[in-house]
């Protein structure tokens, strides 16, 4: 079945889980470790999607020329290493975990009523010279494939890498067959008794109390993105752009967006915004003065005011919007029409 493991009695779905909640780690060592093979920063954009089998798959583009073999060897050596305290097996099963002590302020065993090590001392035993991590992340493999300006292969692989943006994480992968659906919650379970941080609660079913312990943590119920259905353990930002990739400041970026509401609404809302902004007279002297209005000044309308006003003003300008666009598309979609049927 697509999407779903051969043998889901051997399937490692403990790693599976570990590999989604610390795959933006590995990206972002991805990234720092082109740009050190390459010798110049390299800019990308691109967009994270989980597969059909729940993995999570980054498709990007990169400006610039690099070899496959080295991107290829590069993959290969990307990994990012967990550095938190064991947690390997479960100490305390879900229904019967640590509990608070309130004269100690700590998470004590439910049967010795011995309190737990602490994150501090947990991590005070990984500086023994034979400590490992507890888990190692690594990026594996990549298709690199190189485009050409102009090409038709250059506009399809545009197509195929932003279609992602506006999708969402778990698009791909909503499960549909009952196969899928006891591999999407088989996967799911495991993710909600992992720790999905320092200050996780599920750390209590390791036995170990959580950075900065505090009463009424509830193992197996953290509010982390990492145990949602929605994320499946992959908790950074799903559309990744470097910073320098269009070569604009955000100023610049502020005026696009400025003449494209322009366009759209072909003077309608942007007469309203034209007024709204400072203008010059024929002479080049400045028509307005700006200065700081002070509270006791009698024409300062009350804040209840002003915020009704901005709410409405960003209301009216986005419904302008909003019928701007649907005129604009039916007009486009009116001539494409044949000509058969536009007779």
């Amino acid at each position: 079945m697509l999407g779903t493991p051969v043998d889901p009695t051997s399937y490692d779905y403990r790693r599976a889980a570990l590999d989604s909640v610390h795959f933006a780690r590995v990206l972002d060592r991805w990234w720092q470790n082109v740009r050190r093979a390459a010798g110049w920063n390299v800019q990308y954009a691109g967009a994270v999607e989980l597969q059909r089998r729940l993995a999570p798959h980054a498709h990007f583009a990169i400006r610039g020329t690099l070899p496959r073999r080295l991107l290829k060897q590069i993959a290969a050596a990307t990994y990012h290493q967990v550095w938190w305290p064991p947690f390997d097996e479960l100490a305390y099963p879900v229904d019967k975990p640590p509990v608070w002590d309130v004269d100690r302020q700590a998470y004590v065993d439910p049967k010795t009523r011995e309190p737990l090590p602490t994150w501090g001392e947990a991590l005070d035993a990984l500086e023994e010279p034979d400590s490992r991590p507890a888990y190692v992340a690594r990026l594996g493999r990549i298709d690199a494939r190189g485009i050409e300006q102009g090409t038709k292969d250059a506009e399809r692989s545009i197509r195929y890498v932003t279609k992602y943006v506006t999708k969402d994480l778990t698009d791909q992968a909503k499960p549909r067959t009952d196969a899928q659906k006891a591999h999407f919650d088989r996967l799911h379970a495991e993710l909600s008794v992992l720790p999905c941080s320092p200050t996780c609660a599920n750390w209590l079913l390791y036995g170990v109390q959580p950075d900065g312990v505090k009463a009424g943590l509830t193992p197996g119920r953290c509010t982390g993105k990492v145990h949602q259905r929605s994320t499946l353990g992959f908790t950074g930002r799903r559309v990744l752009v470097s910073r320098q990739w269009s070569g604009k400041t955000l100023a610049d970026h502020r005026a696009d967006n400025r003449a494209w509401v322009r366009a759209i609404l072909a003077g309608g809302m942007a007469d309203i915004e034209e007024h709204d902004q400072p203008a010059d007279d024929a002479d080049g002297s400045k028509r307005y003065r700006f200065e700081l209005a002070r509270p006791e000044d009698p024409d300062v309308p009350p804040l209840e005011h002003r915020l009704l006003r901005s709410i409405s003003a960003r209301i009216r300008w986005r419904a302008d919007l909003d019928t701007a666009r649907l005129r604009t598309a039916a007009a486009v979609s009116a001539t494409d029409q044949p000509a058969a049927l536009a007779a």
